[in-house]
């Protein structure tokens, strides 16, 4: 655990280190897209990521741009390819519900305009923030 960055602290208790969500919303709003660089690819099916998934997929309609997705071999939907940031997000995200919508904000940060980035950075805040 790198102190300098301080995205988890040490729990006094256990020792175990514990995400400092504060630092952690930060860094994903602010940093994520300039530390990991998308890596976009052509079309493809696969399981929808950012604003084509929950929570954001009610909220923004599509100005006729294909959708962002995972490859996977059991996606049902056709969009534009994106490496997801852990190549297990796919496969972690059919067995979570609420890991998949964590992702899915997190990615439109990563890979939205402003409008989309708003609305997610707003979302993941809440969920990170919320005590």
């Amino acid at each position: 655990m790198n102190a300098s960055i301080k995205l988890a602290i040490k729990d006094r208790e256990s020792g175990q280190a514990t995400p400092n969500c504060r630092n952690l919303c930060n860094f994903i709003v602010h940093g994520l897209k300039f530390v990991f660089r998308a890596k976009p690819g052509g079309v493809t099916r696969g399981i929808p990521t950012a604003f084509a998934a929950a929570p954001l997929n009610n909220l923004l309609i599509s100005g006729g741009a294909l959708i962002w997705v995972w490859p996977h071999a059991n996606g049902k939907d056709k969009g534009q390819l994106v490496e997801p940031l852990f190549r297990s997000a796919p496969e972690a995200a059919h067995k979570d519900d609420r890991l998949y919508e964590y992702l899915a904000l997190i990615d439109a940060i990563w890979l939205g305009n402003q409008r989309e980035i708003g609305l997610a950075s707003e979302r993941l805040s809440d969920r990170l923030l919320k005590k």
